[in-house]
């Protein structure tokens, strides 16, 4: 599933916001999960990972059993990713997502599903990957101010001088169109566009430059467990 974003955000955070989750409470009938890691006290347990991880599957259309050692360590690090940036919106300026916005970003999500055209089919598919209509909102919710959290952040700061217009064009843009056999389009007319490509490519590199900080200046730690097991590893009360 692909959400309606910017081409340079989305090429760098899909996965990454893709994966965001808040955790329901747990009743204290129900067992303890372990701990796969903390960020700044703040711990991520092994349902948490697990519940990303279907989410994942169903975002790829993919089966969890599919899933390399490697993509599951990769959906860890995008938690705490994910936490670290959650942390910086409580002193964020920024406009956050409202209910009818969410509502709109999932219908569009469910259109790439045409198995899941009426309500009860899609409550089906998303039973499938252990996914609820509550889960969906929380987590599009917060992908949607996640993502005005970096424009937020980064995007005042970004400069695209014409020079760099010009050069994109002629390296880049031009050689494309002559090697798919279109027409070639003037510069004027695609100088907009070459801009916000421009733009949303500096953001993107400067949101990994970010998160790099981040995670140096917090406290992010992984305990010796294995990301990739199937066991939950839970441990009754």
């Amino acid at each position: 599933m692909r959400f309606s974003t910017k081409r340079t955000i989305t090429a760098v955070l899909a996965l990454l916001l893709a994966t965001l989750f808040l955790a329901p409470a747990r009743s204290a009938a129900e067992v303890i999960d372990r701990i796969v890691a903390t960020v700044n006290g703040r711990v991520i347990l092994q349902s948490d990972l697990d519940e990303a991880l279907c989410y994942d599957a169903l975002l790829t259309n993919r089966f969890l059993a599919n899933f390399t050692d490697d993509d599951r360590r990769a959906v860890l690090d995008r938690l705490i990713d994910q936490e670290l940036l959650r942390e910086q919106m409580k002193s964020a300026d920024f406009r956050h997502a409202t209910d009818a916005e969410v509502s709109a970003r999932i219908a569009d999500a469910r259109k790439q599903y045409p198995q899941a055209v009426t309500d009860g089919a899609w409550r089906s598919l998303l039973a499938h990957y252990h996914i609820t209509e509550k889960d969906m909102f929380a987590r599009v919710q917060q992908q949607i101010d996640v993502m005005r959290l970096v424009d937020a952040r980064l995007r005042p700061a970004v400069q695209i001088d014409a020079k760099s217009i010009e050069a994109y064009y002629r390296d880049q843009f031009v050689p494309k169109l002559k090697q798919s056999g279109a027409s070639e389009v003037p510069l004027a007319e695609v100088s907009a566009k070459i801009r916000e490509l421009l733009t949303e490519e500096k953001v993107s590199q400067m949101l990994v430059s970010w998160l790099q900080t981040l995670r140096s200046e917090g406290q992010v730690h992984i305990p010796g467990v294995n990301p990739s097991s199937n066991d939950p590893g839970v441990q009754s009360r």
